[in-house]
């Protein structure tokens, strides 16, 4: 397997540490690899899909700021959800952070992208500290209606972006070439 050196801005995960430490290491080197994705490019080039797919960088960024809010802010922690999310007709338009998010800036993506993160690892360390890992969300899961722990919250983000990471490696190559794990 090749050696790829680290962009200076992602850090790898620890090898050791308690689950929680562990689970964010993971989550906040996915997080780090969407900044990575996502660095750099113009409005234009963050709202340009990979045909045949409609799926943008800037949509990306913009759904997994939500997805954060919603698992982390409206189920962990009981809060109502924040701006802009609060304020979408998500009836009309069940797609709505993938199809606005091209009609938004860089800057503004970056910054609603940002400020959800800061408030959901306030929440996450909140949560560790009241009941570490099997800490139980305010809301149980939304279809099943079963108590939801910090773990899955954690391991379900870790998959949410690793998945959608791979999407982002693919439409960057295809915006401006730069490729990378």
């Amino acid at each position: 397997m090749p050696d790829h050196p680290e962009p200076a801005y992602r850090v790898n995960p620890p090898y050791s540490g308690d689950e929680v430490a562990l689970l964010r290491g993971f989550l906040d080197y996915h997080r780090d690899t969407l900044r990575w994705k996502t660095r750099e490019l113009t409005q234009e080039q963050l709202a340009r899909p990979h045909p045949p797919s409609t799926l943008t960088l800037a949509g990306l960024l913009k759904h997994l700021a939500y997805v954060e809010d919603w698992w982390f802010g409206v189920n962990l922690a009981g809060t109502d959800p924040v701006a802009p999310f609060a304020d979408a007709d998500w009836e009309a338009q069940p797609d709505w952070e993938f199809d606005s998010a091209p009609d938004d800036t860089p800057e503004q993506l970056h910054a609603l992208y940002e400020s959800v993160v800061v408030d959901c690892d306030a929440r996450i360390t909140t949560a560790a500290a009241d009941g570490g890992a099997d800490a139980v969300a305010v809301r149980r899961h939304p279809r099943t209606g079963e108590e939801v722990s910090l773990r899955w919250i954690l391991l379900h983000m870790i998959e949410e972006y690793a998945r959608h990471n791979g999407h982002a490696d693919l439409v960057r190559e295809a915006v401006d070439g730069q490729a990378g794990e």
